[in-house]
C-alpha cells in the first residue's frame, strides 16, 4: 500500500495541471478509490483533493513570483478558466492574491512534495481478528453529525445523552447477532476523512436480516463479506482513536486486504462507570487486495 500510495503522489506530480480521475488512477494502480482517498488521508492527514490543490498553488505561486507569464495564462495552464477562480484558490492557500505575491515577492505557503514511508520501530502488535459474516442490519437511532478526529465528539455525546435509558436497554435486547451488545456505528463517511464533514452516526444494535424491528428505530443494511476486527484496551476514546489510525499506519501498509465500503462499527465490550476506561473493538469492513 505504501508503494502504491507513493506512485499516486508521482501520478499527481505528472498530471498536475488536469482533473485528476482518482477512480481511474485506482483502478490502474491495482486498488479502489475508496481504499485509496480513506489511506492517503489518514497517512498523510489531509484530503487527496486538498493536497492536489496545495501543490497546484504551489508551483503556480513559482510561475507568478517569476514574472514571466500573465496571470490569464498561469490561470489556464493550471486548471483555471479565469484569473478570479485561480485568485480564489492561490489566496486560499497562501493568504495573499497573485497580483500581490508577484509584487511583494509572498507571503507563500508551500506545499511540499509528498513521500509516505512506514516507520515500524516501537510498533504495538495488534489484536486482530478476521471474521466473515453474513448479511445483517443495524438498527437504532440515527443522526447526521460532523466527523471530529480527536477526543469525543460533543454532537455524538449528546444524540446519546437525549435517549432515555430504556431506550438503551430496548435496544440491547433486539441485538442478536455479531457485533453484539450496544453498537457505535458510522456511516456514509467521507473518504477522504475531511475534519468536520458529516456521516451518519448510529446508536444501537446488530440484528439478523430475517429479524423484526419496530417501525420507529433506523436501520442500515450491511450486506455479507469480511471484517477486519481490532481489540482495544484503555483509556477511552483515546486508546480507540490511536488503533483506528494505527490500522492505516501500520496494519493495511502490512496485510493483503483494503477497506470496502461500508459501515464502521465500535463495539464496547467493558467500561468504566464514568467510560474513562474501556475495552473494545473496532470492526471495518475489508476484501483482499
Amino acid at each position: 500500500m505504501i508503494s502504491v500510495l507513493n506512485r499516486l503522489v508521482d501520478l499527481v506530480e505528472e498530471h498536475l495541471a488536469e482533473e485528476l480521475d482518482v477512480d481511474g488512477l485506482a483502478r490502474g494502480l491495482g486498488t479502489t478509490e475508496y481504499h485509496l482517498r480513506r489511506m492517503f488521508s489518514s497517512l498523510a492527514r489531509m484530503p487527496l483533493s486538498e493536497y492536489v490543490r496545495r501543490r497546484r498553488m504551489t508551483v503556480a505561486a513559482a510561475e507568478v513570483v517569476r514574472g514571466e507569464a500573465d496571470l490569464l495564462s498561469i490561470a489556464v495552464r493550471h486548471g483555471y478558466g479565469s484569473t478570479e477562480a485561480f485568485g480564489r484558490a492561490f489566496r486560499a492557500v497562501h493568504g495573499a492574491g497573485p497580483r500581490d505575491v508577484r509584487r511583494d515577492g509572498g507571503p507563500l505557503r508551500t506545499q511540499p512534495r509528498l513521500r509516505i514511508r512506514l516507520t515500524v520501530e516501537g510498533s504495538t502488535p495488534m489484536d486482530t481478528r478476521l471474521v466473515g459474516r453474513p448479511g445483517f442490519r443495524l438498527v437504532g437511532h440515527a443522526a447526521r453529525v460532523p466527523l471530529i478526529h480527536q477526543g469525543v465528539n460533543p454532537h455524538i455525546q449528546q444524540h446519546i445523552t437525549a435517549l432515555p435509558q430504556e431506550e438503551h436497554l430496548r435496544l440491547k435486547a433486539l441485538g442478536d447477532t455479531e457485533p453484539g451488545g450496544l453498537l457505535q456505528v458510522c456511516d456514509d463517511l467521507d473518504p477522504d476523512g475531511t475534519e468536520g464533514s458529516e456521516l451518519t452516526y448510529l446508536h444501537g444494535v446488530a440484528v439478523s436480516r430475517d429479524t423484526s424491528a419496530p417501525d420507529d428505530l433506523d436501520a442500515i443494511e450491511v450486506p455479507a463479506g469480511r471484517w477486519a476486527v481490532f481489540r482495544t484496551a484503555g483509556p477511552h476514546p483515546q486508546a480507540l482513536q490511536t488503533a483506528w489510525a494505527a490500522t492505516a499506519t501500520e496494519w493495511f501498509p502490512s496485510n493483503p486486504w483494503r477497506l470496502r465500503p461500508g459501515p464502521s462499527i465500535v463495539a464496547v465490550l467493558e467500561r468504566a462507570e464514568d467510560f474513562s476506561t474501556a475495552t473494545c473493538e473496532l470492526w471495518l469492513p475489508v476484501e483482499p487486495v
